[in-house]
C-alpha cells in the first residue's frame, strides 16, 4: 500500500526533473505500432486524439495534430544494436533521415516515425 508520506517523497525525489514528454502526430494509431513494435512502449488511449505511453522508464503523449513542426526537441533512444534498429525502423514504417555518423561518444541514426517526428538512436561503442 502507498501511502501519502511515500506519495511526498517520490514527487520531491522528481521535483526539476523532466516528468513527461508530449509529442505531436498526424496518424495516432500508425505512431502507437510503430514504437510498441520497435521500442515495447505501452500506450492507453485517452480519446481518440490523445494517447500516452510509457516506455518502462518515461511516460508521455501523442496528441493529434495536422501537422508536426519541424523544429522540435530530439529525442534519443539508446540501443546496443545499432545496425539491427536501423533496419527494423526502415522495415516497420520509419524513414531514415541521417544514417548511421560517428560523433564524440558513439554513433547514432536519425529517423522520422510515420506520425512525423524526428527521433535518434544512439549506441556507444563503434
Amino acid at each position: 500500500m502507498i501511502t501519502l508520506e511515500t506519495d511526498m517523497t517520490e514527487q520531491k525525489s522528481n521535483d526539476r526533473k523532466i516528468d513527461y514528454v508530449e509529442f505531436l502526430t498526424t496518424d495516432i494509431e500508425k505512431t502507437k505500432k510503430f514504437f510498441n513494435v520497435l521500442f515495447g512502449w505501452k500506450f492507453t488511449d485517452y480519446g481518440p486524439d490523445y494517447t500516452s505511453f510509457d516506455d518502462g522508464r518515461m511516460l508521455g503523449g501523442f496528441r493529434i495534430a495536422d501537422a508536426v513542426p519541424a523544429a522540435s526537441p530530439l529525442i534519443v533512444i539508446y540501443s546496443t544494436d545499432l545496425e539491427t534498429m536501423l533496419e527494423s525502423v526502415r522495415s516497420n514504417g520509419g524513414t531514415i533521415v541521417k544514417e548511421i555518423f560517428e560523433f564524440p561518444g558513439g554513433r547514432r541514426f536519425h529517423f522520422v516515425e510515420p506520425g512525423g517526428n524526428e527521433l535518434a538512436v544512439w549506441s556507444d561503442g563503434v
